[in-house]
């Protein structure tokens, strides 16, 4: 009895190294069987992949990055500015189509007829998407998303849509607003410019002054 209880306990004790083993002997097996060809097109590629992530974190590309993200953050305030004006005509347009008896969704095909170019690729994309059928109020929300600056007029429609209350009036208020926003966008710019004055003030036009003026009266006290 005891003999077989010692067995019984050998045999579990090697059951964890006899397992190890086989899947030792299966991994080899397998890298015998992989052809050296295969096994070389792997190893590059890894080793391809270890280049090109240690490529991009090299640190010229980082300050490459670094100098770049101004000018990205100008193009972007450009866009989403130009997207805001193209979005007051949009508001208008859309509050012509509500007003002369148009449903929102009509008035919304009105606007992507003929808004400017950005806010027209947006009403027109949830105009197809109400076509393929998607909901409307769906539509709407998505193209909230995908540009914050319409978001007002998205939301406007989607109320007027929901729960049936004339969209004309909520049209005019947000035509309001987006002038006063736009309004608040100049006054910002505005406040900016002396600000960028100060650089060609400071490079060129203080030198010319300096040469002009210091200059030659220094070189004259200097040649007595």
């Amino acid at each position: 009895m005891i003999g077989v209880l010692a067995a019984a306990w050998g045999c579990t004790v090697m059951l964890p190294f006899v397992a190890l083993v086989r899947r030792i002997s299966a991994a080899e097996r397998l890298q015998r069987l992989t052809p050296r060809r295969v096994r070389h097109g792997l190893l590059a590629r890894a080793a391809n992949a270890a280049s090109a992530r240690l490529a991009a974190c090299s640190p010229v590309r980082t300050v490459g990055r670094v100098l770049r993200a101004p000018a990205r953050a100008r193009r972007h305030r450009r866009l989403d500015d130009e997207m805001a004006r193209q979005v007051a005509v949009a508001v208008d347009l859309v509050g012509v189509g509500v007003a002369a008896g148009h449903t929102p969704y009509l008035a919304v095909q009105l606007g992507a007829r003929w808004s400017p170019p950005l806010v027209a690729r947006e009403l027109d994309a949830a105009v197809r998407a109400c076509t393929i059928g998607q909901s409307f109020d769906d539509a709407l929300r998505e193209m909230g998303r995908r540009a914050p600056v319409a978001r007002g007029l998205a939301d406007t429609l989607r109320t007027s849509a929901r729960l049936g209350s004339p969209a004309a009036p909520a049209l005019a208020r947000l035509a309001s607003e987006v002038r006063a926003d736009l309004r608040r966008r100049a006054e910002a710019r505005a406040r900016t410019v002396p600000v960028r004055l100060c650089f060609p003030l400071v490079g060129c036009i203080l030198p010319a002054f300096a040469l002009l003026t210091v200059v030659p009266a220094v070189v004259a006290g200097v040649t007595r």
